[in-house]
């Protein structure tokens, strides 16, 4: 038996994938736990990637028509109390200010003071306060269609936490629209959804799966829940992002009305939808490898870095002003909507610099030495291929050929993500298959199981209850690309009118 190869992250993702995902966060500095519990600190890295991840989107909204605004953190409880489905839905995730001073207590501690008339929640989501502004704005048809976006930070008050999948406080974008007609509401639904799955392809080279929402999965209030579901690979779905029709339900509850073109007065038809920072741990879940994350380029903090080798002090200047130069001409190239990002990294501190980046996942290493100066040549290694293999360019045909490097570098990681999930979606029509298949291998090693599973479901909420507590798995979506074959409900047996994505989830 050969022996195993060193691998920079301890444990791998076949020995403890929950581990080696909060391992890949801490070296690749991105973020790290906060004092406040279920809290995260976004660092520089990290919040760089989000930066590019909100770039990215709200360029998309914007050709849409979508426009940004801000609205307060703090939520008047009556305001969700006017639409009980919604506030049952987030009741137990609240936070709640009920006071809005200190004051020194009798042993000099500081206590809470000025008891407030109404208590405050702390945004879980924004429908009910942006439906108040909407009730404010519009008057007729000719105020219609309001597309609003606000990128913010949200609190739902986790019990369970991690590190950009599921945190207590976490960034993220929320749109809302109001139209004057339901259908206009609808196609806007399905737009913004085609948005997400174009952003997680194009941008996180993230394959997803669209679909619809079992009426127990819907967003609390909701008519109809839209959304793209993507493969882990501890072959887990992740739900990276969602589009809800709203229908009339909170115009109801806000007074969002406006009088028509014939002059009678009618309830706006509303949407939202939303993305946050877990797309942050689905590009780790998705690309990762056993040395750490691959950053996709087209959304990187940085695209290449320099490092510059450096063993004799009579050197130095020669290689610095090559790096200075080169460094230069590369961020005069344009990637995209963008230009070619750079990081110099002179630290002496020998080949820890290169694991450094190569733990961080930037695309592209390039050393530079004496010797590849007097040729005029760069010494290249590629995140997506092997750490050890690496390739002497030289600087001009480097220069050249960047932009290619990288647009092949997004699309290898695409193709293995895809494979990956086609290699793990599996259609199974019999019971003790099914079950068998989400039985994990090792009981000593729960998280590894079967992936997705795509089969026949009657509707009933009963047989997706049962599935959910033998197993620990739900119904993900109902696929648009569903082939509509008659078949029998993988639960109970009784004919199927729907085709579901079954897996257990994050």
């Amino acid at each position: 038996m050969g022996k195993q190869a060193k691998t920079a992250i301890t444990p791998t993702r076949e020995e403890n994938f929950s581990e080696w995902y909060q391992q890949v966060v801490k070296a690749s500095d991105m973020a790290e736990r906060s004092p406040v519990r279920g809290c995260m600190v976004i660092k520089p890295w990290g919040y760089a990637l989000w930066e590019n991840i909100m770039a990215g989107m709200d360029g998309m909204f914007k050709r849409t028509g979508v426009k940004n605004a801000y609205f307060p953190l703090f939520i008047p409880l009556s305001f969700l109390e006017k639409e009980a489905e919604h506030v049952e839905g987030f009741a137990k995730e609240c936070a709640v200010v009920t006071h809005h001073r200190l004051e020194k207590g009798s042993e000099g501690n500081l206590v809470p003071s000025g008891k407030l008339a109404e208590p405050l929640v702390v945004r879980p989501t924004s429908e009910t306060i942006i439906g108040h502004s909407f009730s404010n704005w519009v008057s007729s048809y000719r105020d219609l269609p309001l597309l609003i976006n606000q990128w913010a930070n949200v609190v739902r008050w986790e019990m369970r936490t991690r590190i950009f999948l599921r945190t207590s406080e976490f960034l993220w974008q929320e749109g809302h629209t109001a139209h004057a007609s339901e259908t206009e509401a609808v196609e806007r639904t399905k737009m913004m959804l085609d948005v997400y799955a174009d952003f997680s392809e194009q941008y996180l080279a993230m394959p997803v799966i669209k679909g619809r929402k079992s009426s127990s999965e819907r967003f609390p209030g909701a008519v109809d829940t839209l959304c793209i579901e993507a493969m882990m690979q501890d072959r887990k779905a992740l739900q990276a992002g969602t589009s809800h029709f709203l229908g009339q339900n909170f115009s109801k509850a806000s007074g969002i009305k406006f009088q028509t073109a014939e002059e009678t007065e009618e309830y706006a038809w509303t949407t939202s939808w939303g993305a946050s920072t877990r797309m942050i741990g689905g590009v780790i879940m998705t690309h990762g490898d056993d040395d750490g994350v691959i950053m996709p380029p087209r959304v990187s903090p940085a695209h290449v870095v320099l490092l510059p080798i450096v063993r004799k002090p009579e050197d130095r200047s020669k290689v610095m002003e090559f790096t200075e130069a080169l460094s230069a001409a590369l961020r005069d190239i344009r990637y995209h909507e963008n230009y070619i990002g750079v990081e110099i990294d002179d630290r002496d501190i020998g080949g820890a610099r290169g694991w450094d980046w190569i733990k961080k996942g930037i695309p592209v290493r390039v050393e530079i030495g004496p010797r590849d100066i007097a040729e005029d040549s760069v010494f290249m290694g590629r995140r997506d291929k092997a750490y050890k293999e690496k390739t002497s360019l030289k600087r001009d045909a480097f220069l050249n050929s960047i932009t290619l490097i990288l647009d092949e570098i997004q699309n290898n990681i695409y193709n293995k993500a895809m494979e990956f999930r086609d290699s793990n979606t599996v259609e199974i029509t019999d019971k003790d298959r099914f079950y068998s298949y989400f039985t994990p291998e090792d009981p000593e090693n729960p998280e590894i199981h079967g992936g997705f599973a795509v089969s026949r479901w009657c509707g009933n909420e009963a047989c997706e209850s049962s599935v959910k507590e033998d197993l620990s798995v739900t119904i993900r979506c109902l696929p648009f690309d569903a082939v509509g074959e008659s078949g029998k409900c993988i639960c109970c047996g009784s004919d199927a009118a729907n085709t579901a994505i079954f897996s257990k989830a994050y």
